[in-house]
């Protein structure tokens, strides 16, 4: 958060409302329970209105609002990109790949329901993200066309599954920083990465200033996974939401363990201070953005 307090507490109010305002928009395009599918749409919910901080959407809606853009505009993907961020958790959970049994604070979704009902729910809900954007009525077709690649491309063979894809494989394999952020960049940060450029595109943004905005994206992902990665060593189970130590527990590859506690916190603050750089000589329009940087780093979940 920003070192003013009146501006940490400007920034804290603006999270809050692009939280709640993308929760309404979620349990808008959701599917209601049905008496014959019922199972199936329970879990879908189940795994969108477990809270959360909703960076994604956030990021989405604080590039929108310094590029011009009216909240209502990004509400489809700003939606799509919260909903193929929990298809990604509930497939991550799952004892395929990293069998866990507790996500914020609650059970997992194949704990919840069963494990082929959560297959099924994380299918059908990245069905959706791509759905939402191709019903948008704010967004013209071509802008919509574009949206849809972007967050096809940073799903995908090329970003969030060759990340995780990555990652099984490292699992007791030690990884330099080169290849520990390689994974990363995939796995985190090009959903984040993602969450900017779908607004930068609503912008129309020129391509110069959509490659900063890339850059900056880039650091908040590295910075976000540096941050995850220090408080599975340094938070508790309460406060994560998830088991504590569990990187740790699996034998995966992480910043503290390659660096150390402090070393993985110079580096955060590195990637902090990159994102920062990336928007230099950029107006005041822009200070959502930094103070949500700042706001990635210093998270206490």
């Amino acid at each position: 958060m920003p070192d003013d307090p009146a501006a940490g507490a400007a920034l804290a109010a603006r999270l809050e409302a692009w939280r709640r305002r993308v929760d309404a928009a979620l349990l808008d395009c959701l599917p209601p329970p049905t008496a014959e599918h019922q199972r199936l749409q329970t879990a879908m919910r189940y795994a969108v209105t477990a809270g959360g901080k909703r960076v994604r959407p956030v990021l989405c809606y604080a590039t929108g609002e310094a590029l011009g853009t009216p909240a209502a505009a990004l509400d489809a993907p700003a939606c799509a990109l919260e909903l193929v961020h929990a298809y990604s958790l509930v497939h991550d959970d799952l004892p395929a790949m990293d069998d866990d049994e507790l996500r914020r604070g609650r059970p997992t979704c194949h704990i919840a329901f069963d494990e082929a009902t959560a297959i099924l729910a994380g299918d059908a809900l990245q069905a959706l993200a791509f759905d939402v954007l191709a019903r948008a009525e704010t967004l013209d077709a071509s802008c919509c066309v574009a949206m849809i690649r972007a967050l096809g491309e940073a799903s995908g063979a090329a970003g969030m599954a060759l990340g995780q894809a990555i990652d099984l494989a490292a699992v007791g394999r030690p990884l330099g920083l080169a290849e520990l952020e390689y994974m990363h960049r995939h796995k985190t940060g090009a959903l984040i990465r993602a969450s900017v450029r779908l607004a930068a595109l609503g912008a129309a943004a020129d391509d110069a200033l959509m490659a900063r905005l890339d850059r900056y994206a880039a650091a908040v992902g590295l910075a976000f996974q540096i941050v995850d990665d220090i408080l599975d060593v340094t938070a508790d189970t309460a406060t994560l939401g998830k088991p504590q130590g569990a990187d740790a527990a699996r034998d995966k590859p992480t910043y503290p363990a390659l660096l150390g506690l402090d070393g993985a916190r110079r580096h955060a603050a590195q990637t902090h201070a990159a994102a920062l750089a990336a928007l230099d000589g950029l107006g005041a329009q822009f200070d959502l953005l930094r103070g949500l940087s700042a706001y990635v780093v210093e998270r206490s979940n």
